[in-house]
């Protein structure tokens, strides 16, 4: 995950994406699903941006360690940027 994040922050700020420097959070999380989802996981991707003007980002992520019963303790949350 170092690598990916070191590489993708560099692609990132060196293409001027985003408006401000990119910078990762520290640390990650990740949810996996079966083959048989990879269609919906696909869609998901395609409609992120539309999806996320309903719902922010940390409050899907929210509703995820929720849905997936995953202990988390909220002093190591990100921020939303607005």
């Amino acid at each position: 995950m170092k690598t990916i994040k070191a590489k993708s922050s560099k692609y990132i700020n060196d293409h001027q994406l985003t408006k401000h420097r990119f910078e990762w959070q520290e640390g990650y999380g990740v949810f996996s699903y079966s083959q048989s989802h990879i269609d919906n996981v696909y869609k998901y991707i395609a409609n992120q941006e539309k999806h996320h003007k309903k719902q922010t980002f940390k409050a899907e992520y929210l509703d995820f360690l929720e849905k997936f019963n995953v202990a988390y303790d909220e002093r190591y949350l990100f921020e939303d940027l607005v």
